[in-house]
């Protein structure tokens, strides 16, 4: 399968994350980097930044070593991407992080939630699970790999296409029920699935049943806390459940998540956009900030805010956005 590439090569301003964050600031943009060596309004040096408290190359130093780029530029496609997730996460496993979030569009890089159709997005993002665990997971370290697919009939599909001939263990989160004509499966109890050698477990796109990500609740009480596991989410379509679109009358289980498992969660790779007259990205990359960004021309992006916290998905679209 062809992944999306529609958008042309295009980076993020260069900006120090230790700016003081605003709402309005028009911050610096730059243009696309050449074998490391930065170009900023027609000027190419590689250090430019520590002579201008203003435009600055935004990296840490960890440790005492080499030192991290944090302010990451917009990815030029979904190949771009997944190298700088793999990043971000392994940065967020150095930093002790056990339970992790990557979320970004697969319609395209530009595309919104709606974009592409259900079945083709779900597909999709197994192939790029597929791409990033052959990325992040050496081979002998794959055997340790356990990745959970909402269904069992999705796991028979993938060991017959995407992941055949690899060595990753797959496994479901639920299996269909008496009642599956209606709309219910059953939740697969995770105590049975998970295995005494597993390290890592990655969880791919549970939200097309309400039960999918309850179940990943689970999968992490019970094998990832208080252990030295990890567990990525890969594309779960969380904001759902943060902005509130499951009532918490009628889904009391899904809004207490709200409340007690995504605040345990590192959001270490994330791309969301706003389409219409005041449109936007929300973008951050581990352990960067979160950056508001808006493309300016097609090679170019402009920072309009920063923060370190998560905004709302509401307050970037009515507060940040419209007053840039």
């Amino acid at each position: 399968m062809v992944l999306s590439s529609s958008m042309i090569l295009s980076n993020s301003p260069i900006a120090s994350p230790s700016l003081p964050t605003s709402t309005g600031a028009k911050l610096e943009s730059f243009s696309p980097k050449n074998d490391g060596v930065i170009k900023i309004r027609g000027v190419t040096t590689s250090s430019a930044a520590s002579k201008n408290p203003k435009i600055a190359t935004c990296s840490a130093s960890r440790g005492g070593n080499a030192s991290v780029e944090t302010d990451v530029p917009f990815p030029a496609d979904y190949s771009e991407l997944l190298e700088q997730a793999r990043v971000a996460v392994e940065l967020a496993m150095k930093d002790n992080r056990q339970l992790m979030e990557i979320e970004f569009p697969t319609a395209g890089l530009g595309s919104v939630p709606g974009d592409g159709e259900g079945g083709i997005e779900m597909t999709e993002s197994m192939q790029l699970i597929r791409e990033f665990c052959d990325r992040l997971i050496s081979s002998e370290k794959a055997t340790r790999t356990r990745i959970f697919f909402p269904e069992a009939s999705e796991v028979d599909f993938a060991r017959q296409s995407v992941f055949s001939g690899s060595s990753f263990k797959l496994d479901y989160l639920t299996k269909p029920s008496f009642f599956e004509d209606f709309g219910f499966v059953e939740k697969v109890k995770m105590s049975d699935r998970v295995k005494a050698g597993d390290e890592l477990f990655l969880v791919g796109y549970p939200y097309f049943n309400v039960n999918e990500i309850l179940v990943v609740e689970e999968l992490y009480k019970e094998a990832v806390l208080n252990t030295e596991r990890k567990l990525i989410i890969f594309n779960g379509e969380l904001d759902r459940i943060r902005s509130g679109y499951y009532p918490p009358f009628f889904y009391p289980k899904l809004g207490s998540l709200a409340k007690t498992f995504l605040p345990m969660m590192e959001t270490v790779y994330y791309i969301h956009n706003f389409k219409g007259r005041n449109g936007g990205t929300l973008f951050r990359c581990y352990p960067g900030p979160w950056k508001v960004l808006r493309r300016v021309g097609t090679r170019k992006y402009v920072c309009l805010h920063q923060q370190n916290t998560m905004p709302s998905l509401k307050e970037v679209a009515l507060e940040i956005l419209p007053s840039a």
